[in-house]
């Protein structure tokens, strides 16, 4: 099936209201622009991660070097978007003070 914007619409499943720097467990998704298949190829079932792949399972694992207060958790990268489960500790502005 083609993507047809006028006709598949993605309705925001956040909460209005919700503070989302707040403590808690979230579950983020993120989609290459497009749906290009920028991350890699699956090979025979399994998922072959080129250098932006990498990139972007490298980047996730060092996110509490960046950010004192998130803790990330499971995650899976495929070749046109990624899913993580991120953990949020502490206060709300401690994700940008640097460890």
């Amino acid at each position: 099936m083609v993507y047809d914007p006028k006709k598949h619409h993605r309705r925001s499943i956040r909460l209005k209201g919700y503070d989302y720097s707040q403590p808690g467990w979230y579950f983020v998704t993120i989609v290459i622009q497009n749906r290009e298949m920028l991350l890699g190829d699956v090979v025979d079932g399994e998922m072959i991660f080129n250098v932006f792949g990498k990139t972007i399972n490298y980047q996730w694992q060092k996110l509490p070097e960046h950010f004192k207060n998130i803790r990330p958790d499971e995650y899976q990268t495929m070749p046109n978007h990624f899913h993580g489960i991120i953990h949020i500790v502490g206060g709300r502005g401690d994700a940008f003070r640097p460890k």
